[in-house]
């Protein structure tokens, strides 16, 4: 196969994956959906990164216990320590907990919308209205993970048991219980968008993350100086979702948009605007607002959007 007709199937494969995402501004941005390769691959990571912190937690607590108490832990009431090693363990058991889900939900909460395993891959978390990505929706489909991910993996592995053993360990309510539960997991297979059900109970998706840089992009412009000055007052209306909007916009240089937001920019903070030099003002903005929100960020302040 030459290269031109491999590229030209990479094409046909990414032209099958893109879509058009209309932000509530009423911007229409183009994205690419994640592959169902690359969200295996990515959740793959994740769960060995996962995996390898909760062995580490548990080696920790268990040396911890043995350090204070110098007991046996797998039998505690031979001593009089018992009572404390059980707060330990009750503590190691929450602590387990927090990790095993708070590892996604934290992440995904992030700037980035994504997890660890996601940004190797070059994927991240989206809403699937255009807006902002909130807390309800991340752990809404977060926890829709035990039934998509963990419940089916845990009759598979009774399956094996069973096979090796010989022995009928869960019956045939256990055989429909995994066929059914497996038909969650292989939900991402039957969607054009690869959602899993927790994306359709959070009203998310998994896109693909851009990796060019703005600054990139914007040296496609002419090299041009600008004297366009913004103070605290036209920059505090704005947060981090916004930046995001107006990154998307100068990424895609439509001159309609272009224009569309530069007018609802300079309305919203009283400024007049010449026709023509949309860009520049708003690469002078989007660099503002961004070394704004990034020296708040220093102290401890965060503005997520423009109602923060």
């Amino acid at each position: 196969m030459s290269i031109s007709s491999v590229q030209q199937a990479q094409d046909a494969r990414l032209s099958k994956r893109a879509r058009m995402l209309v932000t509530p501004e009423g911007l229409a941005l183009p994205l690419t959906v994640g592959s169902r390769g690359a969200r295996f691959g990515a959740l793959a990571l994740d769960m060995m990164i996962l995996t390898v912190g909760i062995v580490v937690v548990q080696v920790l607590f268990s040396v911890l216990i043995l350090s204070i108490t110098g007991v046996n832990i797998d039998n505690p009431e031979a001593n009089d320590a018992g009572p404390l090693v059980e707060l330990i363990s009750v503590a190691g058991i929450v602590l387990l907990f927090l990790i095993r889900y708070g590892y996604f939900i934290y992440f995904e909460l992030g700037p980035r919308g994504a997890t660890p395993g996601k940004r190797m891959v070059g994927l991240r978390v989206a809403a699937r209205d255009g807006g902002q990505l909130t807390a309800e929706m991340v752990i809404a489909r977060n926890l829709v993970r035990d039934i998509e991910i963990y419940l089916p993996l845990t009759f598979l592995v009774l399956k094996l048991v069973e096979a090796m053993s010989g022995e009928d360990l869960a019956g045939v309510s256990g055989t429909v219980a995994f066929v059914w539960l497996a038909l969650f997991m292989l939900f991402p297979l039957f969607n054009k968008d690869s959602l899993r059900a927790g994306d359709l109970v959070a009203g998310t998706w998994v896109v693909e993350s851009r990796q060019a840089k703005l600054q990139h992009a914007m040296s496609l412009a002419p090299d041009r100086s600008t004297d366009y000055r913004f103070g605290d007052a036209e920059l505090s209306v704005y947060g981090e979702h916004e930046l995001q909007v107006l990154e998307g916009v100068l990424r895609q240089s439509r001159p309609e948009a272009l224009r569309e937001v530069a007018e609802a920019i300079t309305a919203k903070i009283g400024w007049q605007l010449g026709q023509g030099d949309e860009r520049e003002f708003l690469e002078a903005f989007y660099a503002a607002l961004r070394g704004h929100l990034e020296g708040r960020m220093r102290f401890g302040q965060r503005k997520k959007d423009k109602y923060s």
